[in-house]
Parts: C-alpha cells; structure tokens; sequence
C-alpha cells in the first residue's frame, strides 16, 4: 500500500493534548465502570491515538518503551484484548492491524473504508450491522463483535 500513492493527504494524527484529553476520558469512563487503565494499556491506546492509523500489533511492541526498549510481546496483546473489549481499539484482519476507535464510547459495531492505494482508514456507521443482529437472534446466536471492512480508493486516491 502506498507506493502507488503520490500525493499527499490534509488529515494527519492528533496533538498531543487531543490524545492527552483523549485518555484522561477513557480513564474516567472506564474507572466509573470498575475497570481500570493499567500503564501498559495506556501506552497501547496512547500509540494508537497519536498513530492516527491502523498500526501493527509488532510496531507498537517495538514503539512500547519510552526509552526506546520493546514491550514483551504477551504485554501488548494483552493490551490490545482489553482495549478491543472495552471497544476502545478495532483489529482489522484484512491488514493486520489494529485502530483506536473514533465513533462512541460503548463496544459497537463497526466499518472501515480502507484506501488500497495509500493505507487511509475510516470508520463509519456499521448500520448494516443491524440486520446482521437480528438475523442471528432469530438463530438463537449471539454476536459478541462485527467488524466489516471495505476495500476501494479514497477521494484523494480516486
């Protein structure tokens, strides 16, 4: 992805302070539900936040430490498990990678519009969803995450 992209995008990561104030609510949200946010699933989400794109489960191991040192591997995936849970990250299997979520505050459905030429990633309403809930209830099946990716060219790309 990318080498096929020869312009440049106007949206880049967030400042430091919207990933500041970013995580000091998912601290407070998550405290007034009796969890908490350990140091290590603070800077998973802090990577994810200032990413502002989908990123490797290896790339924040080697991204982990402030001193440049890598996580070990189980610290970061547990991580991630948690932050998934909470729906505070999305895992995108068709580029194996992970997303901090930009569309609520609760777990949830959710849909990404992802650029095949320069690697842009976009959540969006999952609405189709749905009628995905609905039709496995009526199958007595519970469904615990829905993640629908969609693959295409961005504006900028198209």
């Amino acid at each position: 992805m990318g080498d096929n992209c020869h312009h440049t995008h106007q949206e880049g990561p967030p400042d430091a302070e919207a990933v500041r104030l970013a995580l000091a609510d998912v601290d407070r949200r998550l405290s007034g539900q009796g969890e908490r946010m350990t140091a290590a699933r603070t800077r998973v989400l802090e990577l994810l936040l200032s990413a502002g794109e989908p990123v490797k489960a290896y790339d924040l191991i080697a991204r982990f430490g402030a001193d440049g040192a890598p996580a070990k591997p189980p610290t970061v995936y547990r991580s991630l498990e948690f932050l998934e849970k909470q729906g505070l990250v999305h895992r995108i299997a068709s580029i194996s990678a992970y997303v901090a979520c930009t569309s609520g505050t609760d777990a949830h459905a959710a849909a990404f519009l992802i650029c095949d030429c320069c690697g842009a990633t976009q959540e969006v309403s999952a609405s189709l969803a749905d009628g995905l809930d609905t039709a496995a209830a009526s199958k007595g099946y519970v469904i615990e995450r829905t993640t629908i990716e969609a693959h295409g060219r961005c504006a900028a790309c198209a």
